[in-house]
C-alpha cells in the first residue's frame, strides 16, 4: 500500500522561490544555511518557516506522489542517496501528521 501525503487544504502557506535560490547559493559557497527557510505555513495564527528540504517535501506533498516518489524526485534534484532522502521524507511526514499539517491517503 502506498502512503500518499497531502497538504491540509485549510492551512495558509506560501513559498518564496527567491529565498530558496539564496539558500542554494549559500550552500554552494559552503555556508551554513540550516536556519533559513523558504516555505511559510500559518497554523492557528502562528507562522512556521520550513527549511530547504522540508519546504521541498511540503511542495511535493500534493496528494499524487507517495513518499517514495517524493524521495526519488528530491534524490534526483540534489544528487543525493535515495534511501537517505526517503528517511528524511518519512520523518518530516511523520512529524507533520500529528500537527494536522499533512494527511496520509492510502493508495
Amino acid at each position: 500500500m502506498r502512503r500518499v501525503p497531502v497538504r491540509n487544504p485549510d492551512l495558509v502557506w506560501r513559498d518564496e522561490p527567491a529565498e530558496k535560490e539564496g539558500i542554494l547559493a549559500a550552500l554552494e559557497r559552503g555556508e551554513d544555511a540550516g536556519g533559513r527557510g523558504w516555505v511559510i505555513l500559518v497554523d492557528r495564527g502562528r507562522m512556521h518557516e520550513l527549511n530547504l528540504l522540508a519546504g521541498e517535501i511540503w511542495c511535493l506533498a500534493d496528494g499524487v506522489r507517495d513518499e517514495e516518489d517524493i524521495a526519488r524526485e528530491l534524490a534526483s534534484r540534489y544528487d543525493a542517496p535515495w534511501e537517505e532522502i526517503l528517511s528524511d521524507v518519512r520523518e518530516f511526514v511523520a512529524s507533520c501528521v500529528p500537527l494536522g499539517w499533512l494527511r496520509i491517503q492510502e493508495a
